[in-house]
């Protein structure tokens, strides 16, 4: 990423430009230039190659993303998702497994860390932790994203941490619910049929309006630009909310789980 970054500000000193110039032509905020040519953020493809254009490099700067080790891109799709989530416009989130990391309430996100293997020490925990519990002013931010989530009723039947922690986390999903322009939709059990089979992913809008795609596996995560998988991804969140409960109906099941504890 240092290396990327370095490369970004010689190419673009070489042709005059200030990073406000290059921010302006390539239609994205001063920050995310900086951060780049610091290292900071990891330059995602499409605006490699629209860099490439406007600096007139000959897709040096494509080839170097295109060929950075997967050690290096491994945690730069992480760290650049935090980042975009704090800035999206909006988020999709599909989760089949555990709540999403924005609707986790303190104790549930430490039995999920509590749950890893090999298992972590508690200065590992308390920092995850920590760093989980910050995204949550996402939500309740001045300007907030429109926040859409499905998620798979197994997980509210899961009682992670404990009966304490399980009858915690319903009551803040309940709340979750009424925060102005978050939609929770459940995927009841059940079904015939079901659009996320292939596990979990999230969708988002950048402030320049570019709609990109997440998604992590056991071992790494990958963030998605490609106008085409990004595409794929939006149908089947599309059809998951065709096949998920109505945000009444989720609200309803909620209430009555939260009765049944």
């Amino acid at each position: 990423m240092k290396l990327v970054g370095k490369l970004v500000g010689l190419f673009r000193v070489t042709a005059d430009l200030t990073q406000a110039q290059l921010a302006d032509r390539a239609a994205v905020q001063v920050e995310t230039i900086a951060s780049i040519e610091q290292g900071r953020r990891a330059l995602l493809p499409d605006l490699a190659r629209r860099l490439d254009a406007l600096l007139d490099t000959k897709g040096a700067l494509e080839t170097a993303v295109d060929n950075m080790p997967e050690v290096d891109l491994i945690p730069a799709w992480a760290e650049q998702y935090m980042d975009l989530e704090r800035e999206a416009l909006a988020l999709s989130w599909f989760e089949n497994q555990v709540l999403p990391g924005l609707l986790q309430t303190e104790s549930y996100a430490r039995a999920v860390f509590r749950t890893d293997v090999p298992a972590l020490n508690d200065e590992e925990v308390d920092s995850r932790v920590t760093a989980r519990m910050g995204r949550l002013e996402i939500l309740h931010q001045q300007e907030p994203p429109t926040a859409s989530f499905v998620i798979s009723e197994a997980i509210l039947r899961d009682r992670l941490g404990g009966d304490d922690v399980y009858s915690n986390m319903l009551r803040h999903l309940r709340a979750c619910t009424e925060i102005t322009g978050v939609t929770i939709q459940i995927m009841p059990l059940g079904r015939c049929t079901h659009a996320g089979l292939s596990g979990p992913f999230i969708l988002l809008e950048t402030p320049e309006h570019q709609r990109l795609a997440y998604t992590e596996t056991q071992r790494g995560s990958q963030l998605i630009s490609a106008p085409d998988d990004v595409s794929i991804l939006e149908r089947k969140y599309a059809m998951l909310r065709t096949q998920a409960l109505n945000t009444e109906e989720s609200r309803g099941l909620l209430e009555r789980l939260l009765g049944e504890r």
